[in-house]
């Protein structure tokens, strides 16, 4: 039983990886610090490790899909985030394949329970 819940730990673990980017790039159309990303996912119940984020927006941000800011006006200084026009772009382009690929699997998966009831 350990190891059944163990595959289908890391089994979901890699189905959520594939989300993340989507996931982060939509919240991003206002500046977006670090850590309120985090707070601002785990409130909508799509919670990320600050390991596994900050490496993630670096990336992001290296691909020009961010761009970032750095305000000193408070006592710690912050790097603030945003999507960039190509980033838009690309978040645009993501979420329409996101959709085909929802409406697949929601189409297989409605076509294989149809299948077991009859």
């Amino acid at each position: 039983m350990d190891s059944m819940n163990e595959l289908l730990s890391s089994l979901s673990v890699e189905l959520k990886r594939g989300t993340m980017v989507l996931l982060v790039l939509s919240q991003l159309r206002t500046n977006e610090y670090g850590y309120s990303l985090v707070q601002k996912l785990e409130e909508k119940n799509a919670p990320i490790e600050a390991g596994t984020l900050y490496p993630l927006l670096r990336r992001l941000e290296k691909q020009n899909l961010l761009k970032s800011e750095w305000d000193t006006s408070e006592s710690r200084p912050r790097k603030f985030y945003t999507l960039s026009e190509e980033g838009k772009e690309v978040y645009t382009k993501l979420k329409e394949e996101w959709r085909s690929i929802s409406n697949l699997v929601e189409l297989l998966l409605k076509e294989d329970e149809e299948n077991e009831t009859n």
